[in-house]
């Protein structure tokens, strides 16, 4: 279906997976069907030109038959001119209607589709933007841009084109056999004893090729996904001598995909035989049939080929039902999905940028009480057990443990992408839920260890930690932490694009230009999420000295991987399988002969003697 082009959505090459058609599924495309709410008007008026389009077409066949008996002296049907040019300018006149009807059918249902599709996308993202990290952790980025992109359009199709053609396509069916009986019963009928098994063979021995044909698609996707692996871990490869072991589990999955193609072509040979035989052999008999009904007068030559455009348009409408059926399922399965998302329970932000203004301050007073808490998709692995410590406005708290111990999570925690089992988390003495996550998260930065710049400038990466800030604060934010020196050094300044997720960037500039937009947010509360622990000595000294200016004033939680980046903190807890083991300055924890602390201090001092 041409038609399909005209929308903006489609995702070509995706094969979307179908559902069963049922009551459930047909109630979520209902739900969907909600979004044609606020163009009903147009929507109404492009299916009644469908409608329209549709009867209008079934009447140039009439015409034909008409033009033809006239020439040869016939004049059967009393609703015609009885004049050749009488007959052309009749149906130029509804060529000309048909024409007009077909023009606002078609930019009518395009309206309605894109902006309905515009809402519906709209809503998803909305609703994926505020949903809380747990599902996130759950899914991978790929499959929820898959749901934006190839079901919507598929929903979108559905929503449009495909219900719009299946009324279309049942006009013409309905039709062409209203019309066909009127011009002979005994025509209509023996079309009807053989096309219903052609059909139903048709319909099964296309199931059979398609099958071999996702077969083939299935082997396909496997080699572009050992292409891509290769490619991307060309340096193991290499590395390790493995290109004839590559090369040859390349071939034999190219072999499959062939051997696989080459049996579908088997069938669809076959296939194509019986069209020919069966199909064209049985419109012949008809036809055979048809001029021996006209040699005995029953009906009239013209009436004859109205009869058999008019079975044209029959196997036409016949044959496109499977795949717009196939549409449909396609179409229920992705509603599912999309729906799926919508009906998450996202998280209390709102999507109005004057609605996160923070209503409550926080001063910087932060304490955790008893806190239990595990990963939602690990419930039976604790990750903090009885976690409970408190950090004054101002302070400097580090955290420091081995991989794994919970270091992380506790940033998560205050940052309330989770929630703990147990305990409370405290803001100035006052729980978490007193407060709007607005509000909480307006007033805590992190700089974590892998900073992911946008791909625009770094000009608008600095200021997404304050989206109305001028340039003149950005410079200053950038000044402030030792980054304006290496950004002024690019030929386009600030205005040079760092590509993406920041690739044209080295880690220290990263790092300096997260340190900025913090610097810029002016946070209550700053995380400092092993911020050096990837830097050389150069980029860590630079790097040391803006995170100095960065925790000047305000409450920072450091996790260290380096013990050395955290002697002058007011505060050191030490971590391990999820629990408190030490707390105290560098100087008390040194003091613990045995302790936890001074032991991976010990190592790291080791390490770097060698």
């Amino acid at each position: 279906m041409a038609r399909k082009q005209l929308n903006s959505g489609n995702a070509p090459g995706v094969e979307l997976s179908k559902a069963k058609i049922n009551r459930k599924s047909l109630g979520n495309v209902a739900r969907l069907l909600t979004y044609l709410k606020p163009y009903r008007g147009k929507f109404i008026a492009a299916l009644f030109f469908l409608f329209l389009s549709s009867l209008v077409g079934l009447a140039f066949p009439s015409f034909i038959g008409a033009l033809i008996d006239t020439a040869q002296g016939k004049h059967a049907n009393g609703y015609l001119p009885d004049t050749i040019p009488g007959i052309l300018m009749l149906a130029f006149v509804v060529l000309a209607l048909q024409a007009v009807v077909s023009y606002f059918r078609i930019l009518w249902f395009v309206n309605v589709a894109e902006r309905s599709l515009a809402d519906i996308r709209r809503d998803t993202y909305f609703k994926l933007i505020t949903l809380p990290m747990n599902f996130f952790s759950n899914r991978r980025v790929g499959e929820l841009n898959s749901r934006i992109s190839a079901d919507l359009s598929q929903v979108q199709d559905t929503l449009t084109t495909t219900i719009a053609e299946m009324l279309r396509q049942f006009v013409l069916f309905a039709g062409g056999i209203v019309l066909m009986a009127i011009i002979s019963k005994k025509l209509v009928f023996t079309l009807l004893l053989i096309l219903p098994l052609m059909i139903v063979f048709a319909v099964l021995f296309g199931r059979f090729i398609k099958k071999i044909s996702r077969q083939a698609q299935d082997k396909m996707a496997e080699s572009n996904s050992i292409v891509e692996e290769t490619l991307s871990g060309i340096s193991n490869v290499k590395a390790f001598v493995n290109e004839a072991f590559e090369a040859a589990r390349y071939r034999n999955t190219i072999r499959e995909v062939a051997d696989i193609a080459i049996k579908g072509a088997k069938f669809r040979g076959m296939f194509v035989s019986f069209i020919v035989l069966c199909v064209f052999g049985s419109v012949l008999g008809v036809i055979g049939y048809g001029c021996i009904l006209v040699s005995h007068q029953e009906i009239t030559f013209g009436e004859l080929l109205k009869f058999s455009l008019y079975a044209m348009f029959l196997g036409s409408s016949l044959g496109s039902f499977p795949e717009l059926f196939a549409n449909l399922q396609k179409a229920v399965g992705a509603s599912e999905r999309v729906l799926e998302i919508l009906g998450e329970q996202g998280e209390a932000v709102s999507i109005v940028e004057n609605d996160n203004v923070p209503k409550q301050k926080i001063a910087g007073n932060l304490a955790f009480k008893h806190i239990n808490f595990a990963y939602p998709s690990r419930p039976e692995v604790r990750v903090l057990n009885q976690v409970s410590f408190e950090a004054k406005a101002g302070q400097k708290i580090a955290i420091v443990g081995p991989s794994g111990s919970g270091k992380s999570t506790t940033a998560g925690l205050i940052l309330q992408f989770y929630h703990p089992q147990s305990g409370e988390i405290l803001f100035d003495g006052k729980p978490a839920t007193a407060y709007s996550l607005t509000d909480i998260r307006n007033q805590i930065a992190i700089v974590p260890q892998d900073v992911m710049l946008f791909g625009g400038t770094i000009l608008e990466n600095i200021a997404y930690g304050k989206l109305k800030a001028t340039k003149t604060e950005i410079i200053q934010a950038a000044k402030r932490a030792n980054a304006h020196d290496f950004i002024s050094a690019f030929p386009e300044g600030y205005e040079t694009v760092v590509g993406e997720r920041g690739v044209k960037l080295s880690g220290g500039q990263r790092q300096r230009i997260a340190i900025a937009r913090a610097l810029l947010k002016n946070p209550s509360i700053l995380i400092l999420d092993e911020a050096t622990s990837s830097l050389d000595s150069e980029s860590e000294r630079l790097v040391q000295e803006a995170l100095e200016e960065l925790m000047s004033g305000r409450t920072s939680i450091i996790i260290a991987h380096r013990l050395s980046t955290i002697r002058e903190a007011d505060r050191i807890l030490v971590l391990e399988k999820g629990q408190i083991v030490e707390s105290g300055t560098h100087q008390e924890l040194m003091k613990t002969e045995q302790g936890l602390y001074k032991y991976l201090s010990g190592l790291q001092l080791e390490a770097q003697q060698s």
